[in-house]
C-alpha cells in the first residue's frame, strides 16, 4: 500500500530522488541521515523498485547495472509474494527467462515450504497463479495434505511438495489481439525446433504484425508451454475497455506492500466505462498513464476487462501506435459478429470471447446513463447462502470490484427471477426479500421508467401504499408472518383481492414481481407464473399529455445501467468521484439507507435521487419535514452531552417513546430499515442518558392510545412522487383502512403536496396518533385518530418488496425518470437542500438562537432567579403565559398541543411544570420560524454543505409542539442542575476544534 511521507527527511528524499540528485548535491540534512553513498544508491533503487519503474526510465539507471536492478525487484517481488510484472516482461521474460508459470510456481512451494496458509497469497497473486497453474484453494490444500501424509520425510525434505507442482502451465484462453513475442534462445533450444515451429518464430521476427490470431494457436501454445515465448497484452492511450464479472477471483488477504498497479485496479474497476479511453480514465484517476495501461493490461489477461474494438483491426498491426482500432457503434457491431465468429472458427482452438461480437456492449449513443447505488451489504443478500452460483459471481464483482456494468443487469436480474420459486425462512427471508427489490428497482431503472402502451390515469390508485404496520422494527404485513391474528389475515386478504380485481387495468411495465408472490414468499413461494415482457426499441410508447390535451408518441430510449458500491466509492478522492460522475452519468439513484459514509454526487453534478445532502440522512430531515406541513407528532431534541436527572415534560409519564439519534448509531433493524427506537417509558430516562453521551437526540413521546393491542406503533409508507404526469395527486385505496381512514391519508397527502415539493423518489412514513381535542374532550371515550409525517426518506427501500414496487409504479405514472421532467425535482431538491442549511444554522452551537439564549448580559437580574436555566433570562417564578401541569398524565402531548400560543416564545420545565413565555420583541428574532429569517442567516453555501460529512449536531434544547418548533428549557431536568449554556459553549468549541484539523 502507499504511504505518504512522514517525516521532512522521507520528503527531501522522495524530492531528491524524482528530480535525480547525485549524492554530491544532496541537502546537508539528509547527507547526514543516509551516512554514506552507498545507502543513497541503495534508497534509490529500493524506492525505484516498489514503484515497479523500468530500468531505463529511473534514476536506478544511474546508481546499478541493468542485470543488477532487475535481479534485486525479483528476490523483493518473490518475498513479498507479489503479482509477476508483466509490463517488465521485455527483460524479465525475453533476457531473464523467468516466465510467470516458473515465477508463480516458486511462490507456491515458498508458502508450502513455511507451511503458510493459502490466504497469506495476496488476492491478485493467487488469482493469477491459479490461471496458470490451476492451483486453487482445494489444490493448495491437497498438496499440503499429501506432503504431511508423509510425516518425517516432509518435516526432513520440503522438496517433496515441488515435486506434486505441475511442469507445465494450464491452458488458459488466450485473445486474438495478443502479442506473441520470443525469448532470448539457447542454441540447444534452438535445434530442437521443428520446421513448423521455425516457420512460426521467422514469421514473428520478419512480420510487422504479431497478434496472435496469425499463428497457428497448437504450435504458438507449445512454445509457451517450453517457455520460448510469452504473450503481451498490448494497451493504448487510446483503447477502451469493459469489465466484466471477476471469475476466478480469490479472496484473500490484500497486499501488504507497495504495488501501484494493484492499488489502481481497484479503482480501474469502479471508474471504467466503455465509452472512455484508458487516457481519459488516467486524467479521471489522476494517475500515471503507462501505470493505469498496465493496470488494464493485467485485468485483460484474467478476463476481467474485455478489449472494445473491430474485429477486422485483429488483422492488423497491434504492435504499432498508429494502428487503428475502431470502437464499434450500435449499427456496425450487429454486421462485424460474424467477422469475429468467423476468426473464432478459423482459429478453432479460440474460444469465445465476451465483448467480441457482442450486441449489448458498445456505447449507446443518447442513451441516458444511471447509477444504483447500494452499501455492501446488498452483497451478502446476493448469496443466500449460495442460492445460484450466478447470484454469487456478481456479489463478488459488486464487493470487489465495487460495480456490476449494464452488460451484467440482464443476467443478474435473470438469476434473480429464478429465486422466486425458493421457500425461504427465518431471516433468510428478509434477505430475500432485497433480492426481489432488486429485480424490481433495475427493470424499472432499465426500462427509464416508461410503459409499453398508454399510462391509465387510474393505474397508481390501485394498492400503492403499504398497508399499515404496526411495530416497524418487528412486524411487516406483508413481507413475513409474524402472527396469526384475524386482523392481520384480513388484511391481507384485501391486498390479495385488490390485486386481482385491479391488475388487468396496469399495463405490463416491466417483469416486477407480482404483489401476491411478495406476500406468500413469506411462507414459500411456489408456482408462480412469470411474465417475460421486454421493452423492444421499436415499440412506440403513447405518452398522455394533458396539458397539451393530445397523445405524444415518444420511441423509448433503453436506459444504460450500473451499479454501484458506496464504499468503493467512498475510497476515491473527491475530485475523481467529480469527474466520474460527470463522465459517465446522467442520473443516479440511491437505495435506503445509505451508510452515514456513503458519498453524494454535488449538486451541480448528474440528478440525484437520493438524499440531497448529508444533513438530510439526520433528524434535522424531520424537522424540516414538521415544520413544512405544520404536522408531527409530539418531538424533543436535547443536546449531547447533557445528562438528565429527570423527564421533562412531554416525556415524563409516557407508555413508550421513539428515539433517533445524530449519529445513527442506534438506529437500524434487519436489513438497515431506517427506524427508530421504540423503548418503554419505564426506561426512557436510562436510555436517554445512555445515548447523549455520543449524540444528539430526538425523542417522540407516546401514549397508550398511540399503540396497537400489541404496544406497538401503527405506520403507513406513501410512496413518492406523490403526483402523477397530469400534476394530479395519486390517491390510497385499498389498503387495508376503512373509507373514513383512507380520507384522512388523503387529505394529509394532498395537504403534503400542496406545502412541500415531493418531486423524488422514496417514501413518506406516516404515523397513526390520538387526535387532538379540545381540553374538555380529553378524558371523552370516543377516541378519534388522525396521521402524521413521521420520515421523509429519499431513494429505493430494498428492505420492502411491496413498497420498491409501489414506488416504481408511481415513478412510472410520474415519469419521473424522463429527461424532460427532471428541472422539477432539481428546483425541489435546491429548496429542501437550502431549508436545511438554514435549519442547521439557526439551532447550531453557533447558531443565533444559542447565543441569544445564552448571552449573559442577564444571567444576574434577581437573586431570586435560578441559574440553572438554559437561558437566565426566563423566570419560572414570574406570572406564566401558559402553565400546563406536570403531572404524569397520558394527556400530556394533548395537553401541549392545545394550549394558546402566542407568536414566540420559550417552553421552561421547572420540575413540576410546563410553561409558556413570550419573549419582548428584543428576543424574538431568537425563535423566530426558519421560513421567515432572512437568506444572510445560511452560514454555509450549498457546494459546501453538499460536500461536508461533518454532522451539524443541534446547540439548543427544541420541542416542537405539533406546529411550531421552539426552544425548550430544561435546566432544572440536568443531573447536578448544571448550566446548558456550559454545555453549548463545549459543544461550540469542539466544532470549532473539529473544523480547525480539517484542512
Amino acid at each position: 500500500m502507499q504511504h505518504a511521507a512522514a517525516t521532512v527527511e522521507e520528503q527531501l528524499l522522495l524530492k531528491s530522488i524524482r528530480e535525480e540528485c547525485p549524492w554530491e548535491s544532496l541537502p546537508k540534512r539528509l547527507q547526514a541521515t543516509l551516512t554514506s553513498k552507498e545507502e543513497w544508491h541503495r534508497r534509490v533503487m529500493e524506492h525505484c523498485i516498489k514503484k515497479r519503474i523500468l530500468w531505463n526510465a529511473c534514476f536506478a539507471r544511474k546508481v546499478c547495472k541493468e542485470g543488477e536492478y532487475y535481479e534485486e525487484m525479483m528476490r523483493y517481488l518473490r518475498k513479498n509474494l507479489a503479482l509477476f510484472p508483466y509490463h517488465l516482461a521485455e527483460y524479465v521474460c525475453r533476457v531473464m527467462r523467468v516466465s510467470p508459470f516458473k515465477y508463480y510456481c516458486d511462490m507456491i512451494f515458498e508458502v508450502m515450504r513455511n507451511e503458510q496458509p493459502y490466504d497469506s497469497i495476496p488476492n491478485f497473486s493467487a488469482a493469477d497463479a491459479l490461471r496458470l497453474t490451476g492451483i486453487g484453494r482445494n489444490e493448495f490444500i491437497d498438496i499440503m495434505n499429501k506432503c504431511r501424509s508423509k510425516k518425517i520425510m516432509w518435516k526432513l525434505n520440503k522438496s517433496i511438495a515441488k515435486e506434486l507442482l505441475p511442469t507445465q502451465p494450464v491452458d488458459f484462453p488466450i485473445e486474438p489481439w495478443w502479442g506473441v513475442s520470443l525469448v532470448n534462445f539457447t542454441l540447444e533450444e534452438f535445434k530442437k525446433l521443428s520446421e513448423e515451429e521455425m516457420g512460426t518464430i521467422d514469421k514473428v521476427c520478419k512480420e510487422e504484425a504479431n497478434s496472435y490470431v496469425l499463428f497457428d494457436p497448437d504450435i504458438v501454445r507449445g512454445l509457451y508451454r517450453r517457455g520460448l515465448v510469452y504473450f503481451d497484452v498490448p494497451v493504448y492511450p487510446d483503447d477502451r475497455f469493459k469489465v466484466s464479472r471477476l471469475e476466478g477471483f480469490i479472496s484473500n488477504r490484500e497486499q501488504s506492500y507497495e504495488d501501484p498497479i494493484e492499488e489502481l485496479l481497484y479503482a480501474v474497476f469502479v471508474v471504467s466505462s466503455e465509452n472512455a479511453t484508458v487516457s481519459e480514465l488516467a486524467a479521471t484517476l489522476l494517475a500515471d498513464l503507462s501505470q493505469l495501461q498496465a493496470a488494464a493490461s493485467f485485468a485483460c489477461r484474467l478476463g476481467w476487462a474485455v478489449k472494445i474494438l473491430d474485429p477486422a483491426s485483429v488483422l492488423q498491426d497491434l504492435s504499432l501506435p498508429n494502428s487503428p482500432r475502431n470502437i464499434l457503434s450500435d449499427e456496425e457491431e450487429n454486421s462485424n459478429a460474424s467477422i469475429g465468429e468467423n476468426i473464432f472458427a478459423s482459429t478453432g482452438d479460440l474460444p469465445q470471447v465476451d465483448g467480441l461480437g457482442a450486441g449489448d456492449h458498445a456505447p449507446a449513443t443518447g442513451s441516458p446513463r444511471v447509477a444504483f447505488l447500494v452499501d455492501a451489504n446488498i452483497t451478502s443478500y446476493l448469496m443466500m447462502g449460495s442460492v445460484s452460483p450466478g447470484l454469487k459471481s456478481h456479489a463478488v464483482t459488486l464487493y470487489e470490484a465495487g460495480k456490476l456494468g449494464d452488460a451484467s443487469i440482464a443476467e443478474l436480474c435473470k438469476d434473480l427471477t429464478a429465486l422466486e420459486g425458493k421457500r425461504f425462512e427465518g431471516e433468510l427471508q428478509e434477505f430475500a426479500n432485497h433480492a426481489f427489490s432488486l429485480r424490481s428497482i433495475l427493470e424499472c431503472l432499465r426500462s427509464g421508467g416508461i410503459t409499453t402502451g398508454a399510462v391509465d390515469d387510474g393505474a397508481t390508485d390501485r394498492n400503492d401504499v403499504q398497508p399499515p404496520t404496526t411495530d416497524m422494527s418487528n412486524m411487516n404485513i406483508i413481507e413475513k408472518s409474524t402472527g396469526s391474528g384475524s386482523t392481520e389475515e384480513a388484511e391481507v386478504l384485501i391486498e390479495y383481492d385488490s390485486l386481482d380485481s385491479t391488475q388487468s387495468k396496469i399495463p405490463p411495465v416491466i417483469s416486477f414481481p407480482t404483489e401476491s408472490a411478495l406476500s406468500e414468499s413469506s411462507t414459500g413461494l411456489e408456482n408462480i407464473e412469470q411474465n417475460q415482457l421486454h421493452l423492444n426499441d421499436a415499440n412506440l410508447v403513447a405518452v398522455d399529455s394533458l396539458i397539451a390535451g393530445k397523445g405524444i408518441l415518444k420511441k423509448p430510449k433503453k436506459y444504460r445501467l450500473d451499479i454501484l458500491r458506496s464504499e468503493s466509492l467512498a475510497s476515491l478522492a473527491p475530485a475523481t468521484l467529480d469527474r466520474l460522475f460527470h463522465r459517465d452519468y446522467n442520473i443516479v439513484v440511491s437505495m435506503i439507507p445509505l451508510p452515514s459514509t456513503s458519498v453524494l454526487p454535488r449538486p451541480s453534478g448528474p440528478v440525484h435521487f437520493g438524499p440531497p445532502s448529508y444533513s438530510s440522512m439526520t433528524p434535522w430531515m424531520k424537522l424540516v419535514l414538521y415544520l413544512a406541513a405544520v404536522s408531527g407528532p409530539i418531538s424533543v431534541v436535547l443536546m449531547k452531552g447533557q445528562c438528565l436527572r429527570l423527564l421533562p415534560v412531554p416525556l415524563a409519564g409516557c407508555e413508550k417513546a421513539l428515539i433517533w439519534s445524530w449519529d445513527g448509531h442506534t438506529v437500524g433493524g434487519l436489513g438497515g430499515k431506517f427506524e427508530g427506537n421504540l423503548v418503554n417509558g419505564s426506561i426512557l430516562l436510562h436510555c436517554l442518558n445512555s445515548v447523549l453521551k455520543h449524540s444528539a437526540v430526538l425523542v417522540q413521546p407516546l401514549n397508550k392510545h398511540d399503540l396497537d393491542e400489541h404496544g406497538r406503533i401503527i405506520t403507513l409508507d406513501i410512496p413518492l412522487p406523490l403526483k402523477k404526469f397530469d400534476g394530479s395527486v395519486a390517491l390510497t385505496k385499498k389498503t387495508g383502512l376503512c373509507a373514513e381512514e383512507c380520507a384522512k391519508v388523503d387529505k394529509v397527502l394532498n395537504d403534503l403536496a400542496t406545502k412541500m415539493e415531493l418531486q423524488t423518489i422514496g417514501y413518506i412514513r406516516l404515523l397513526r396518533l390520538q387526535k387532538e381535542t379540545e381540553s374538555d374532550q380529553l378524558f371523552s371515550d370516543n377516541m378519534d385518530f388522525e396521521w402524521v409525517p413521521l420520515s421523509l426518506e429519499f431513494g429505493i427501500p430494498l428492505f420492502s418488496p411491496n413498497l420498491c414496487q409501489n414506488i416504481c409504479e408511481r415513478v412510472v405514472s410520474s415519469h419521473m425518470l424522463q429527461m424532460d421532467s427532471l428541472a422539477e425535482h432539481h428546483d425541489a431538491m435546491q429548496g429542501l437542500r437550502k431549508k436545511l442549511r438554514e435549519i442547521c444554522a439557526e439551532y447550531q452551537a453557533t447558531g443565533p438562537t444559542a447565543k441569544l439564549l445564552y448571552h449573559r448580559d442577564h444571567t444576574k437580574e434577581s437573586s431570586r432567579q435560578l441559574m440553572n436555566y438554559a437561558s437566565g433570562r426566563w423566570n419560572p417564578l414570574s406570572e406564566p403565559s401558559t402553565p400546563i401541569s406536570g403531572s404524569s398524565s397520558e394527556h400530556q402531548r394533548l395537553k401541549l398541543a392545545n394550549r394558546a400560543r402566542c407568536r414566540s416564545e420559550v417552553l421552561s420545565f421547572d420540575g413540576n411544570i410546563l410553561r409558556s413565555y413570550a419573549l419582548s420583541p428584543v428576543y424574538e428574532a431568537a425563535t423566530r420560524p426558519v421560513e421567515d429569517l432572512p437568506s444572510t442567516s445560511v452560514a454555509k453555501t450549498e457546494s459546501d454543505d453538499a460536500d461536508s460529512k461533518e454532522v451539524v449536531l443541534p446547540g439548543v434544547n427544541l420541542i416542537f409542539d405539533g406546529s411550531r418548533l421552539h426552544p425548550f428549557d430544561i435546566g432544572a431536568c440536568l443531573q447536578a442542575r448544571q448550566p446548558v449554556s456550559l454545555i453549548a459553549e463545549a459543544s461550540a468549541a469542539s466544532a470549532a476544534m473539529l473544523s480547525n484539523r480539517t484542512p
